[in-house]
């Protein structure tokens, strides 16, 4: 991992530059941040001419939208200056800016309302470049955020719980699971990337009546070595069977009743498939050890198959939990603290909350009226989640705790939160969050309608590799060409995914997912591969290029190239604060298209030889912060 670049290099830099000291303010990093230099910079410059307190400027610059109209802007109202409009204001401070080293002289926008800057393009690539050279991977990432004390790093860091993905063991592991795993991995490395430490945790659906059912369906169809080859797909064919049998014994119940058959249909109640699931899950939860040997394994051996596979979209688990593994005694003792401070009530023979009576209006009718114990006791999920979110408030002693679930569970989600108020564990009710996310759809298959991940992945990997092999030439230099078009394939899917807002509904499209053409998987991994053969056809070592003279680069796509590399720091810090993958997404895509209108107007092969070194330094920053941003969203860049 490459150092922070020390406060004392960037001093001397500074000096080279004949930039006096920075002034420091909050949420500031000039030492990993360039663009926080010219924000502080900047509102020293505005302060002297304006007599603002600099503290006041600083935080209220603001990005531009694109290129042409700046690197930064200051919205002149948002300094709340009385009797004086925005325009009289620029007017009378734009002609006492003094010279700066490091920006151009201001300029107004927008009739006055702002006040435009733009960065001098020598002393930014002097700045930029190196830096990204130096801390390489590293770059953009910032581990203050993470820290519980930004003063004092030997206070340790902030300890921050993500639950996602949690398939339900022997169903079908849908769209709505995929995209938990995807966000709940870029989620994971965001928080890493900013210094908290991160528990990721796999809560499965393992528990309950149709366990009983698929020991049975085991008994009657397993196979041995079917499971051992692969649990996922072998447990769910039986599960489909056993549940066919159970459906065809209630038609059976019901013809029975209608020809007025009573003792035949009690019969086959008192001792069917539903009774002996019923009994089976009991014994289970009585702790019958055969009962629980068999469940156990069966949850294993899916466990192992599901590291397998997410494996391939670079996600991992510190702890599979699952609802087996919440107790009996903890929902028992969660339902009597209800019962005790008054929040929950009998409503004919289950028991509930009321929300209406604890939560004054329109809030308190929203949260409607959750039942969490059946009439026959038996425990729903809202007892079970908050013994569980207690359990890990025990277990973590988190600072920050995120359910990565589909929007379809906004309500589930805010009874829990409100319960957990309401029980008295107010500290833990502000820590919890719920990032939630739209549906997928259209997602078909060749055989129906059931989809597991692996089958996913396998379905875009053959269409990716089909694609690929219409270039021939290109098709001939890939080492392992069915390992490539699995990562190609992956990345499809990922981007897709990620390419519109969390919250939006999405169309699983395979045409549009695997095209090299427009923003897409295979776009930003050619982007990559095309930076690293260039590297590569440029015979140059690192060494000719880390003392590489920089001023050469004054052409404007490679000063524009710059420019959009400064950014990234910046795009890092506000996706912490979007937790938005489309945030990164958007600034690889743009940074892409600059560099690929770039490659004609700065040629490596054919240049001059210090030329070549300047614009190679430039491609291999480009490439660092391209492999940087793809690994956050979880993605494995290729390099053919």
């Amino acid at each position: 991992m490459a150092p922070d670049a020390p406060v004392g290099q960037l001093s001397s830099q500074l000096e080279k530059l004949s930039v006096g000291q920075l002034e420091p303010f909050p949420n500031s990093y000039p030492d990993l941040n360039p663009i926080d230099i010219y924000r502080s910079h900047i509102a020293s410059l505005v302060s002297q001419v304006s007599g603002v307190d600099s503290k006041i400027i600083y935080p209220v610059m603001q990005w531009t939208s694109t290129l042409d109209n700046g690197d930064l802007t200051l919205p002149v109202a948002a300094l709340r200056i009385k009797g004086k409009k925005p325009a009289e204001l620029c007017e009378e401070w734009l002609p006492k800016f003094p010279e700066s080293p490091l920006i151009e002289k201001p300029t107004s926008a927008n009739n006055g309302a702002f006040i435009v800057f733009f960065f001098k393009p020598g002393p930014l690539t002097q700045l930029v470049v190196p830096q990204i050279q130096q801390r390489g991977a590293e770059f953009g990432k910032n581990p203050h955020p993470g820290l519980r004390d930004p003063q004092d790093p030997s206070k340790g860091k902030k300890r921050i719980v993500i639950e996602f993905s949690s398939p339900n063991i022997a169903k079908p592991f849908h769209a709505g699971h995929l995209r938990s795993t995807i966000i709940g991995g870029f989620l994971s490395h965001l928080y890493e990337s900013a210094g908290w430490e991160v528990v990721r945790i796999n809560y499965l659906g393992d528990w309950g009546k149709q366990y009983g059912l698929l020991a049975l369906g085991f008994e009657k169809y397993g196979n041995e070595a079917a499971l051992r080859d692969d649990a996922i797909n072998h447990l769910f064919q039986v599960y489909v069977k056993i549940n066919n049998d159970l459906a065809e014994e209630k038609e059976k119940i019901a013809e029975f009743e209608k020809e007025g058959k009573g003792a035949e249909a009690e019969g086959l109640k008192e001792n069917g498939l539903d009774e002996q699931a019923r009994r089976y899950f009991k014994a289970m939860n009585d702790g019958d050890d055969a009962a629980l040997a068999q469940w156990r394994r069966f949850r294993d051996l899916s466990i192992e198959r599901y590291k397998a596979t997410y494996a391939r979209l670079n996600v991992r688990f510190d702890e599979y939990s699952g609802e087996s593994q919440v107790s009996e005694a903890a929902m028992t003792n969660a339902a009597k603290v209800l019962e005790e401070k008054g929040i929950s009530e009998e409503s004919e023979g289950a028991i509930v909350i009321p929300f209406a009576k604890h939560v004054p209006g329109k809030a308190g009718k929203s949260l409607e009226k959750p039942v969490i114990r059946k009439r026959d006791g038996t425990a729903l999920y809202l007892t079970r989640d908050i013994s569980e979110l207690l359990h890990r408030v025990d277990k973590y002693d988190f600072d920050h705790l995120i359910y990565v679930v589909a929007s379809q569970q906004d309500l589930h989600l805010k009874q829990l939160f409100k319960i957990i108020e309401l029980m008295g564990h107010t500290e833990v009710a502000k820590k919890v969050q719920h990032i939630n996310f739209g549906m997928v759809l259209g997602m078909s298959t060749r055989k129906g309608t059931v989809k597991f991940l692996d089958d996913i992945i396998r379905d875009v990997s053959d269409h990716m590799h089909e694609v690929m092999r219409k270039n021939e030439e290109k098709y001939k230099q890939v080492e392992n060409p069915e390992a490539v078009a699995e990562t190609l394939g992956i990345s499809s899917i990922m981007v897709q995914d990620m390419t519109g807002k969390r919250g939006n509904n999405y169309t699983f499209n395979m045409e549009a997912m695997t095209s090299f053409e427009g923003d897409t998987g295979p776009y930003l991994q050619y982007a990559h591969a095309r930076l690293c053969s260039i590297t590569r056809k440029s015979g140059l070592s690192d060494e000719d290029v880390v003392t590489a003279d920089l001023s050469l680069l004054t052409e404007k796509h490679a000063v524009d190239l710059v420019r959009v590399l400064a950014q990234y720091p910046d795009v890092f810090m506000n996706t912490l604060r979007t937790l938005e993958p489309t945030t990164v997404l958007t600034y690889l895509f743009r940074m892409t298209h600059l560099l690929s209108s770039s490659y004609d107007h700065l040629r490596i092969i054919g240049s001059e030889p210090e030329l070549m070194k300047a614009r190679l330094a430039l491609y291999n920053s480009a490439r660092t912060v391209l492999s940087s941003g793809m690994r956050l969203l979880g993605l494995t860049p290729v390099s053919r």
